[in-house]
């Protein structure tokens, strides 16, 4: 009786042929095929992405620096104005400049540059760059900034140019 069972169990099994495992072998290689090709698919993809996201970064730098320097433009047209004026007139030429200054300045606040503060500022090395040193006799103005020796320059909470200033030593 156990052979019985042992020979039904036998052919309860399903045979596998040749021709089974070789259809089975041949869909795991349309599989892999197509998984390959999948593959070479997302990479060109993702260089031509790369690519073109390279591409725009640099075509948005260009157009900022366009920006800026077609704002900075009519500035320098009145600097060279003001030196193509009469040199008799001093005090015209001088009005001139700082008629330029202004407009610079005002350029520079519309692209969002503020000056960083330093006259009688406490000394702070993330904005400021001490030139050197005075020595004061007022204790109060021992660690301040006494003299700015270079405007410095932010935009929000970066800065573009530290100031340069001396710091009052006791």
């Amino acid at each position: 009786m156990d052979e019985e069972k042992l020979d039904e169990t036998e052919e309860s099994e399903p045979e596998i042929t040749e021709d089974d495992s070789q259809s089975e072998t041949d869909k795991l290689k349309e599989e892999i095929d197509s998984l390959k090709k999948e593959i070479k698919t997302v990479r060109a993809d993702f260089f031509n992405f790369r690519q073109r996201t390279i591409k725009e970064r640099t075509e948005t730098r260009s157009r900022a620096k366009e920006e800026v320097i077609t704002e900075i433009l009519p500035v320098l047209d009145n600097l060279d104005r003001a030196l193509s004026a009469n040199s008799e007139d001093t005090a015209g030429i001088v009005k001139g400049v700082e008629m330029v200054q202004r407009q610079f300045v005002g350029v520079l606040e519309g692209l969002g540059v503020s000056v960083i503060k330093t006259a009688g500022e406490n000394f702070d090395p993330s904005i400021h760059d001490a030139a050197g040193t005075e020595k004061v006799d007022d204790s109060d103005l021992d660690g301040k900034i006494i003299t700015e020796v270079l405007k410095g320059y932010r935009t929000k909470d970066r800065v573009l140019r530290a100031a340069k200033v001396i710091v009052g030593k006791k």
